[in-house]
């Protein structure tokens, strides 16, 4: 496999891998999820023109998933219109569209290694893209933060990520954690569901958020001790384990208040 630009995209191994087998209802209901969870960026502003990416595996399957395809805006997304692609890279389907050559390095990689992740999210927000520049990254200084106490991870960047020989590094760098922070470049989060992930870019992004607008201050910071750290961290995990996506009802409901189409 060979990239040359940023725009290209992943180069097939012949053709289309073969003609795909009729949706699933259980795929089906990704695919609206996934659908959803780009045109919910788009409204809360965190798309990054036709760039940056968010997948979700196709149920039962063990190296399928579903991403983006390069070209549409997140705003335009549907979950018909989404790519179906496998850990080879290679197309599964007809689609006009193809997918990102650097989606393809970084959630290929770690779909191949988590298998308890569904759903990855990798965005180019403006907060996410500032705290990739600071070297201590993401401080436990609020609540929201002390989420991800424990379950970031960092990657140096090493370009656009357009090398099969990164591939490694990211599942290295991710390891088992919610977060992985890529320095001077965004931000990963994963999920069990796309709803799952999609609250975890949620968080992380207000954490950013709420740290650098602190920072901007000059003033000092009050710090929490590493006792409360611990167990708001704790508190946290036990609330993740049990929500179910519980949030995600209510920005479906938000979604189709305004736009409906990203179900076709």
């Amino acid at each position: 496999m060979t990239n040359t630009t940023v725009y290209d995209s992943v180069e097939l191994h012949g053709s289309e891998i073969r003609d795909a087998n009729p949706a699933t209802p259980e795929e089906l209901a990704v695919r609206r999820d996934l659908a959803a969870a780009y045109r919910l960026c788009a409204l809360f502003g965190w798309d990054d023109l036709i760039y940056s990416h968010i997948s979700a595996r196709v149920p039962n399957t063990e190296d399928q998933f579903l991403v983006n395809p390069l070209g549409l805006g997140f705003d335009e997304i549907t979950a018909s219109s989404l790519v179906k692609i496998d850990l080879k890279g290679r197309i599964i389907g007809h689609n006009d569209y193809k997918p990102n050559s650097a989606g393809f390095v970084i959630h290929g990689a770690i779909h191949s290694a988590r298998e308890d992740v569904l759903c990855i999210m990798h965005l180019h927000t403006d907060a996410g893209m500032a705290l990739s520049m600071l070297r201590d990254g993401l401080l436990p200084l609020t609540q929201h933060a002390m989420r991800f106490h424990n379950r970031v991870g960092y990657h140096d960047y090493e370009g656009i990520a357009l090398t099969l020989e990164e591939k490694q590094r990211f599942i290295d760098d991710m390891a088992d954690n919610t977060a992985l922070i890529l320095r001077n470049h965004g931000t990963i989060t994963v999920g069990s569901s796309v709803a799952q992930a999609f609250v975890e870019s949620y968080y992380l992004e207000k954490s950013a958020r709420a740290q650098l607008l602190a920072c901007a201050t000059g003033k000092e910071i009050i710090e929490p001790s590493p006792e409360v750290i611990q167990l708001t961290a704790e508190q946290w995990a036990k609330s993740v384990g049990v929500s179910n996506g519980r949030e995600w009802p209510t920005l479906i409901r938000k979604l189709d208040k305004i736009d409906a189409s990203y179900k076709d």
